[in-house]
């Protein structure tokens, strides 16, 4: 066996060539068998940013990489740094799952943070503008251009940028100015050339402007190089000695835990206004600052020099989209059509259509399948359908123009019976959420916003239909959210059905949403807060049982993250008892796989590609009578214990044959797999030709 095959076997080890006799023991409470939760959520982004430095991608695709792992980036500080300092605060002894004080995890991740933005900057400065550059798209300064070109740019500016400037500076009639979480700035030193005194001042770049402006012939100059080419403009008779772009990093965490309002509506608004107050936990600056500028900044800002970042190219690289979207067809993947099952090819009639969901389940995978033509073609045949009686529906996230929720209004206006669960605090998209909750409840929607405590995690939907047997149900359960735009970018399953076990389950998780109960009951689906631990927790034990008594044995999760320390613990005892275990992983794992004796029987890959890997899988081997589960939730305590999650039994044997396929295809993907080997993820370096991961090459229409 050579090199590769050891990294990336085609299979796990069977129970009999691992388990040994004499294994040793573990303390299954020892915090060296955990990895960190932060450092291995900025692994999950150093995959995403080796995908921009991969040339077998097109080069625009590898753009789009650097923008998607610089604002990853920027979320992990709004979320988990900011989380740490407030944690800090409280409580610098504590200890976190894998031994650390919380001290010394603050020190590790500002440490890794501050590499990888290094290493950001170094992947688009000195590769890809580089190779940007052979292909005639450059980014130039606004000296360079020739003098037709800055005329131009200067109209621009004058006509198009220097209306919505607003110069702010600090002096004693002048407070410091307030900068918000992400916004772009110039910090800029304004010198009185009588007087030679300085002072500091801070302009703000607009955001609804182009990032990258347009200077001709593929050429772009950025933003607040246009603008401090012309800032004396702000400044009339003033000197510029210094100008140097900075940005702030807030804290998404505000409020208090338990805190607690009579309207959540209301409480949520605080929250987001607060949020825009949140302490800053980050300062990201270009060039060297005189100090007492720095000095300034920090003092007013509440930050310490490990707080900043300073860097010598442009900072906010999430811009980078925009240049990833530029039409040059040769430089991206070739376009992708999602297909259209055939069952969802028919007529548009919704008799006919909710006729074949009497017969059979429809088990559908997106993007590869189209989100449009299957789910919210459901809605909206469900809205126009003179038969259907109600509609009942959560929303975590989605679209500004969502046409699910216009759907869903307009069943209103026909009469229809339609509630809404809408989550009001899915992070940064709580604005949205409560714009369109102002217009469901306007247009005669029954809204509900769930529990303060207790997010509403599940992507459920249920359809009630007058038919001459009687009233009959139609469900949809998906693993991703209502949103046809996620939807073309990520990559999740959804499954349509009229099992009266399953409809009558959504029933009851719908009633205990809007009425008053301290638990809902189940029978085929599991569901968080009530049975979803035990249900996963109950099907592993089985697996332990299995492989004791010599049955066959074996686990398959694919999900987001592995977090939560008991069911960590537990997979290491399934790996112990002889249990085959295979865990695709996008993001965060607690686990290391592959120690003898403890986790040999244990798989962990994970498969980094075009599509964002978002679909939650769980299949059990129960003895040859296998289980298949799919839904919203991850194995973190969040998703067991504290939201509102739903995973749904796949039973045909047609759509278990496909989720197979779709598995064992990503367990072997040699092209955009990664394995974890104990506490390291490494990647096959056998495969260096250009080309399409397994799963795609695999994919075709699952309906």
């Amino acid at each position: 066996m050579n090199e590769t095959e050891t990294i990336f076997p085609t299979s796990a080890p069977t129970a009999a060539e691992t388990t040994s006799p004499q294994a040793p023991p573990f303390d299954l409470d020892d915090p060296a068998l955990y990895l960190n939760r932060e450092l291995s959520w900025l692994e999950f982004n150093h995959r995403v940013l080796e995908e921009a430095r991969d040339p077998r991608n097109p080069l625009l695709e590898r753009v789009k990489f650097v923008a998607i792992t610089a604002s990853n980036l920027d979320e992990f500080y709004t979320k988990r740094v900011g989380w740490l300092k407030r944690m800090l605060a409280a409580d610098p002894r504590a200890q976190t799952a894998d031994g650390r004080t919380i001290g010394e995890q603050m020190e590790l991740v500002i440490d890794r943070c501050v590499a990888m933005r290094r290493d950001i900057d170094q992947t688009w400065k000195e590769c890809l503008a580089a190779r940007l550059a052979e292909h005639g798209i450059r980014i130039v300064r606004y000296q360079e251009l020739e003098p037709g070109a800055r005329e131009r740019l200067t109209a621009y500016f004058e006509q198009a940028i220097f209306p919505v400037l607003t110069p702010l500076v600090v002096d004693p009639a002048h407070p410091f100015p307030f900068i918000s979480t992400g916004s772009l700035s110039l910090a800029l030193n304004i010198r009185h050339p009588a007087s030679g005194q300085d002072r500091f001042a801070r302009v703000k770049v607009p955001g609804n402007r182009p990032r990258f402006v347009d200077a001709g012939d593929n050429r772009f100059v950025l933003i607040e190089d246009l603008i401090a080419a012309h800032v004396t403009m702000l400044f009339p008779g003033m000197e510029v000695t210094e100008a140097h772009a900075l940005r702030v990093i807030r804290s998404a965490e505000v409020g208090s835990p338990g805190e607690e309002a009579d309207d959540l509506l209301e409480l949520i608004e605080s929250a987001l206004r607060r949020r825009r107050l949140a302490e800053a936990v980050c300062l990201e600056i270009t060039g060297v600052l005189f100090q007492n500028r720095l000095g300034l900044l920090l003092e007013e800002l509440q930050l310490s020099d490990r707080d900043v970042y300073q860097s010598e190219g442009p900072l906010g690289l999430h811009d980078l989209f925009q240049l990833a979207s530029l039409p040059f067809p040769e430089l991206c993947d070739p376009p992708f059509t999602p297909a259209v099952p055939t069952v969802f090819q028919g007529t548009g009639d919704a008799a006919s259509f909710f006729a074949t969901l009497r017969e059979r389940d429809i088990l559908v995978h997106h993007p590869y399948e189209s989100f449009d033509s299957t789910v919210v073609r459901f809605i909206e045949e469900a809205a126009e359908d003179p038969a259907v009686l109600a509609i009942k529906q959560t929303m975590y996230r989605t679209s500004p123009d969502s046409p699910i929720l216009e759907a869903l209004i307009e069943a209103a206006g026909r009469g229809k019976q339609v509630a809404v669960l809408v989550e009001l605090t899915a992070r940064f998209d709580e604005a949205n959420n409560i714009e369109w909750a102002r217009k469901l409840e306007s247009a005669g929607v029954h809204v509900a916003y769930g529990l303060p405590e207790m997010k509403i995690h599940s992507k459920i939907c249920l359809v009630v239909r007058e038919e001459v047997g009687g009233v009959n149900m139609y469900a949809h359960v998906g693993t991703g959210n209502y949103n046809s735009s996620t939807a073309r970018l990520y990559t999740d399953l959804g499954l349509f059905t009229s099992d009266p076990h399953i409809c009558t389950d959504l029933i009851r998780i719908f009633n205990f949403l809007t009425g008053y109960s301290d638990v809902v009951e189940t029978d085929e689906l599991l569901a968080a807060p009530a049975n979803l631990r035990s249900g996963l927790t109950s099907r592993v034990e089985r697996e332990i049982e299995n492989a004791r008594a010599g049955r066959p044995a074996r686990i398959v999760f694919k999900m987001n993250a592995l977090e939560d320390l008991e069911f960590t613990r537990l997979l290491y005892r399934a790996s112990q008892a002889g249990v085959k275990v295979d865990l695709i992983i996008r993001g965060i794992c607690r686990l290391r796989p592959g120690i003898a004796g403890l986790s040999e029987n244990v798989r962990v890959v994970s498969v980094i590609g075009r599509f964002l890997e978002h679909s939650r899988l769980y299949y059990f081997e129960n003895n040859g009578e296998p289980e298949y589960f799919i839904g919203s939730a991850d194995v973190m305590k969040r998703n067991l214990d504290e939201r509102i999650e739903v995973l749904a039994p796949v039973r045909a044997p047609e759509h278990r044959r496909q989720l197979d396929e779709l598995v064992e295809g990503m367990l072997a993907d040699r092209r955009q797999g990664w394995q974890l080997i104990d506490s390291t993820w490494q990647r096959d370096p056998s495969v260096t030709e250009p080309g399409t991961h397994a799963i795609l090459l695999a994919r075709a229409p699952f309906a």
